[in-house]
């Protein structure tokens, strides 16, 4: 048995995934090991791959890769959309690029999603959105409240109904277009691509901080951004053609600001705010981590120093044959 485990180590390709909630410090770590293991980086960061988004996205300069090749960096125009379909492809290309230069890839940043997307090798049902469909459940939440929509969906799929909260009227929508689209439960399918095993030879790590530290960076963090000019960098962005309802400008930090700008709440106002949703994003980071098989809790007041915490991440993925010494 342990024979083949290892023959199956062999053939699937190694890939390492650094990942944890905002202001953690995945970024140190991350060209650390890169350094170590011979490793390029791939941005697992749903903002950073937008160009003049630098201090709103806490986005690495170039002065601070030390050399190390990132990428999913800076591909987009602000103006662009992106998503977990787009990015997957993106990354595939990316992965197997690092591979042809006899490399390791490193995944590293904090979209759980956008990582167990490729890690699993989620197949994205392209479903034709039918519009009309759509506002007529839209219109029965409206009308008959969102429990009466819950009903309809406990109806033809008690699976989905049971994970999904009432209020999340979003996700039950999705859950019955996808019925109606497809015939198939949305519970069926997602279970069948959570059965999935990688195709990757993976070492997943979560880094992890006591709450109050990570708060507290998390704070100072936002202080940083408001000093290095993060109003402006929002005025240059709504100044080459940006609007708020763009998904690059619903980015934390990017919509705070601009609703100062509007005049709906005050400067100060937007900053308390930016903070305290980055604590609730933490917070929402953590939930899915957990939820996450496979993950490797890295906890990083336990180690002496960020060297102590490199060397333990060298000898586990010696050990695991992630690498090879």
């Amino acid at each position: 048995m342990s024979h083949d485990m290892d023959s199956q180590a062999i053939e699937k390709k190694p890939l390492v995934i650094l990942t944890g909630p905002t202001a953690v410090g995945k970024t140190a770590l991350s060209i650390g090991l890169a350094k170590a293991i011979g490793g390029e980086i791939i941005s697992a960061d749903s903002m950073q791959v937008y160009r003049g988004m630098d201090i709103g996205t806490a986005k690495i300069r170039p002065d601070q890769m030390q050399g190390v090749p990132h990428h999913l960096i800076d591909i987009l125009d602000p103006t662009e959309p992106f998503n977990v379909a787009v990015f997957q492809e993106y990354c595939n290309r990316s992965i197997e690029e690092i591979y042809q230069r006899g490399k390791i890839p490193i995944l590293v940043g904090g979209t759980g999603f956008y990582i167990q997307a490729v890690l699993y090798d989620i197949a994205f049902t392209q479903t034709q959105t039918d519009e009309t469909y759509r506002q007529q459940l839209q219109q029965i939440a409206k009308d008959q409240g969102a429990d009466r929509l819950h009903r309809q969906l406990a109806e033809v799929d008690p699976e989905a109904a049971a994970q999904i909260h009432p209020h999340n009227v979003k996700r039950v929508i999705r859950a019955l277009e996808y019925y109606q689209q497809t015939g198939q439960k949305i519970s069926e399918h997602n279970q069948e691509e959570r059965q999935k095993t990688s195709p990757y030879h993976f070492c997943y790590y979560v880094l992890r901080l006591p709450r109050e530290i990570l708060y507290d960076r998390i704070n100072k963090r936002v202080d940083q951004m408001r000093q290095e000019g993060l109003e402006a960098e929002v005025q240059r962005l709504l100044d080459a053609g940006c609007m708020r309802d763009m998904v690059s400008m619903q980015g934390l930090g990017y919509k705070e600001i601009i609703q100062a700008f509007d005049g709906e709440i005050t400067i100060e106002e937007a900053y308390d705010k930016i903070k305290q949703e980055t604590r609730h994003f933490a917070k929402r980071q953590f939930t899915w981590f957990r939820r996450e098989r496979d993950v490797h809790w890295l906890d990083k007041e336990q180690f002496a120093d960020e060297q102590a915490l490199l060397d333990y991440c060298i000898q586990d993925l010696t050990r695991r044959r992630v690498i090879t010494t």
